[in-house]
């Protein structure tokens, strides 16, 4: 069975959407970030090196990395559900998508938080970071112009791996200029798999 190690208020948060999705059998182990750096607890360590969240064991296998664990799950068990065929230019946008969302768009959004924390003294990286911000939105809102999904007429993996960058935009009060990626992010949010993944994983503040 797969074993979810689980860091609150963390993209761990959509693989436990994926698994829902599916309907696959999985366990949950928790970790709580640290009240005040935020920071994941040394325990996860113990799970894999780099002490990050996600990380996902099944039979003796550790695999980090959000893309990595949505692809991996959807090809042992997905059995042709939520992602296209393989060798379709289809499939070739949703392997883009699955990168992009940590490649690219997560880049100036986690800048962001950091030019937070630093408060006067990331005022010279502000206006680029924001710039950044706005190509990035701009970009996925675009791609989402008269489409419910991403990829094709339903749900794939690439919405479920970019649904964390619609949600941190959320939060700090980004998306809401974007129409498109604003009602994508809703729909996403209606989905009866998502909810399920919200009580099965505990209070997430990222779903705004």
């Amino acid at each position: 069975m797969i074993t979810v190690h689980h860091l609150n208020d963390s993209r761990s948060q959509r693989i436990l959407w994926l698994l829902e999705e599916l309907g696959l059998p999985y366990e949950i182990m928790r970790y709580q970030r640290d009240a005040q750096t935020r920071l994941a607890p040394p325990e996860l360590k113990a799970v894999h090196p780099l002490g990050k969240s996600p990380v996902i064991t099944d039979n003796g296998r550790t695999i980090i990395e959000s893309g990595a664990i949505v692809d991996y799950i959807i090809r042992h068990y997905g059995r042709g559900r939520l992602q296209p065929a393989p060798g379709t230019p289809a499939y070739d946008d949703y392997v883009q998508w699955l990168h992009y969302a940590e490649g690219s768009a997560m880049l100036p959004l986690m800048l962001n938080l950091y030019a937070i924390r630093l408060g006067e003294a990331a005022a010279p990286l502000t206006p680029r970071i924001e710039s950044e911000i706005a190509n990035h939105l701009g970009y996925v809102d675009s791609a989402l112009k008269g489409r419910q999904f991403l990829v094709g007429d339903s749900l794939t993996g690439a919405d479920i791996q970019m649904s964390f960058v619609g949600e941190v935009a959320g939060a700090f009060g980004k998306r809401a200029a974007y129409s498109n990626l604003d009602k994508w992010v809703a729909r996403l949010h209606e989905r009866p798999a998502y909810k399920k993944a919200l009580e099965r994983g505990g209070p997430y503040g990222l779903a705004v």
